[in-house]
């Protein structure tokens, strides 16, 4: 399974997801991380909202709901586990 976390470089909210993300092991994935300020499109779309986390599927990207920045791991685990499609 591939995850997107589209971020953007200082933002604290960004890494402390990517921080979380990499502490889940109740759930196997490959995380791929895109700057948003590298691609026009990426920016247009994500400029207001980062951190994003999409699941990654065949023909689109699916936006996973938005996580407190005050969640845990274990929370991060269970809306993950409630969310993806596998």
């Amino acid at each position: 399974m591939d995850l997107i976390l589209y971020t953007k470089a200082g933002c604290h909210l960004c890494e402390g997801l990517q921080e979380k993300l990499e502490q889940v092991q109740a759930i196997e994935f490959d995380l791929e991380i895109r700057d948003i300020t590298t691609n026009e499109d990426w920016f247009a779309v994500y400029q207001y909202e980062v951190p994003v986390l999409c699941q990654k599927l065949p023909t689109a990207e699916k936006p996973l709901p938005r996580l407190s920045p005050r969640a845990s791991v274990k929370q991060l685990e269970k809306m993950l586990q409630k969310y993806l499609i596998i």
